[in-house]
């Protein structure tokens, strides 16, 4: 035998193959084909339709949520002005898809949290906070053990749900709010909450909501394996996801910009989220309970997917060797989800959850580092891509940019390595405890992490992809030989 750096195959069968398959393949058997052309054998069952696979990212991203979140980012440093403008501008990965999943479900605990200071006047503790988030966790660690199904279905009502909820909002907000604002004030007021002086720069932070908010649209690739036609649907899904999520938060913010009463208020406001303030003062206590409601449920909807795409990455992490106990984290249950990652993902989740109780400060640190690690984990195939672009594919895939890649994956590259310094800078002045952006601190954690577990483990472990299936002519047209790579 040899040694496993060395791609030891521990058993080899001659399989017959029949005939070649007439034209009219059917579309799964094609996308296995791809599949297996690439050195893995299918796993998965393809479930998820061309709804389900553009309803994952669209649900990852999250649009309603993300800009409802994080409206208050863009309201206070730059106002309408930065909020308007803004919106046209291995491992690392596995961990920010974790915290974006953990900083998913305490939003929806703070939207419940925000319901019953409205229907209740009743303010939840910190402790009680926390605890709803866990059971949120919980909830999508259940739904994601039920599988591709229930999770290809869930985003496809998430979609129409998104679609449905942006009409509603944006035209309760308009048609309700006392008083609406000018064009002027929409397109070129601008505010600054943040202390700093230099107008240019506040204006920058704002722009991070937009940034925040699109977010998560490669979700469709970590469920590619699942997908019919996924060589087709997964970037079809990726493009659209980010394209049909700019024209409806586009609707949803100038709604809401046309509809603020009071951007001191909101700044000032006392609920568990801003954006409760900006709801309460233009359509009243009662349409404000709906229209959190609205957000609430397709919050949970996104952070579900979160977990989602951390249990395929430790899956095909594991199946590359790049990831302790591999045998546990490959492990699909009968409905063909990977639990062993979806519980992990829902254990990392309740601990940092933990954290909230004792520092809302230190909470938001851990979570603001998942926007860098998800933008830092972009940047190194792009990084490739534009400095090494002979280590390109032999074969494009069907959806590709053609002449325009290495261009584009230029401008990518230079607007993700500006995107994290600015997420880095402290967004208050003067600094001080309580108004430092921690989350360099955070991010510096997780790479430390990161590459002491490459040298410890990794090193010894990880020689590159590992195929699981080799495929080589043999003996004619109709016979290959197939093989196991442990």
């Amino acid at each position: 035998m040899k040694d496993r750096a060395d791609g030891d195959v521990e058993s080899i069968q001659k399989i017959p193959i029949a005939s070649p398959t007439p034209p009219a393949e059917s579309p799964p058997d094609v996308s296995d084909k791809r599949l297996n052309d690439l050195g893995y054998k299918t796993e998965f069952r393809r479930n998820m339709s061309l709804f389900g696979v553009l309803g994952i990212s669209f649900c990852a991203i999250g649009i309603l949520t993300g800009m409802s979140s994080a409206f208050q980012t863009g309201l206070f440093s730059g106002g309408p002005l930065g909020l308007f403008w803004g919106w046209n501008t291995g491992w690392v990965y596995s961990i920010a898809m974790v915290f974006t999943g953990t900083s998913g479900n305490l939003s929806v605990a703070l939207y419940l949290a925000s319901l019953a200071e409205v229907g209740q006047n009743r303010v939840l503790t910190r402790v009680e906070i926390a605890a709803i988030a866990w059971g949120v966790n919980i909830a999508s660690g259940v739904i994601n053990t039920v599988g591709t199904r229930a999770i290809g279905g869930m985003s496809a009502f998430n979609l129409w749900w998104t679609l449905g909820g942006t009409f509603v909002l944006v035209i309760t907000l308009l048609v309700k709010a006392p008083v609406r604002n000018p064009a002027d004030f929409v397109f070129t007021d601008f505010q600054n909450f943040t202390g700093w002086s230099n107008r240019g720069f506040v204006v920058l932070l704002g722009f991070l909501q937009a940034v925040y908010t699109l977010e998560g649209c490669e979700t469709a690739a970590q469920v590619a394996e699942e997908a019919q036609r996924a060589e087709l649907l997964a970037p079809l899904a990726v493009v659209g996801s980010i394209a049909g999520s700019w024209l409806i938060g586009l609707a949803y913010m100038l709604a809401l910009l046309f509809s603020v009463q009071s951007i001191a208020r909101v700044q000032s406001t006392s609920y568990a989220l801003p954006i409760t303030q900006l709801y309460y003062d233009a359509v009243g206590p009662r349409l404000t309970l709906m229209c959190l409601t609205v957000v609430a449920l397709a919050q949970f909807m996104a952070s579900v997917t979160a977990f989602t795409a951390s249990s395929r990455l430790f899956y095909a992490l594991s199946r590359d060797n790049a990831f302790p106990m591999k045998t546990w984290f490959m492990t699909l249950n009968r409905y063909q989800a990977p639990y062993w990652g979806v519980w992990v993902s829902v254990l990392v989740g309740c601990i940092i959850s933990c954290a909230y109780i004792g520092s809302a400060i230190a909470f938001n640190a851990i979570l603001s580092s998942a926007a860098i690690a998800v933008m830092l984990s972009y940047l190194q195939p792009i990084l490739i891509r534009v400095f090494w672009p002979s280590t390109s594919l032999p074969e494009r895939g069907p959806f590709n940019l053609g002449r325009w890649s290495w261009v584009i994956n230029l401008a990518s590259f230079m607007f993700a390595v500006f995107i994290c310094v600015l997420f880095i800078l402290p967004t208050a002045y003067p600094v001080n405890t309580l108004d430092m952006n921690y989350a360099i601190v955070a991010i510096g954690a997780i790479i430390l992490i990161v590459a002491l577990c490459w040298f410890v483990w990794g090193n010894s472990h990880f020689v590159g992809p590992v195929k699981t299936i080799l495929v080589n002519e043999t003996g004619g047209e109709n016979e290959k030989v197939f093989s196991e790579v442990d």
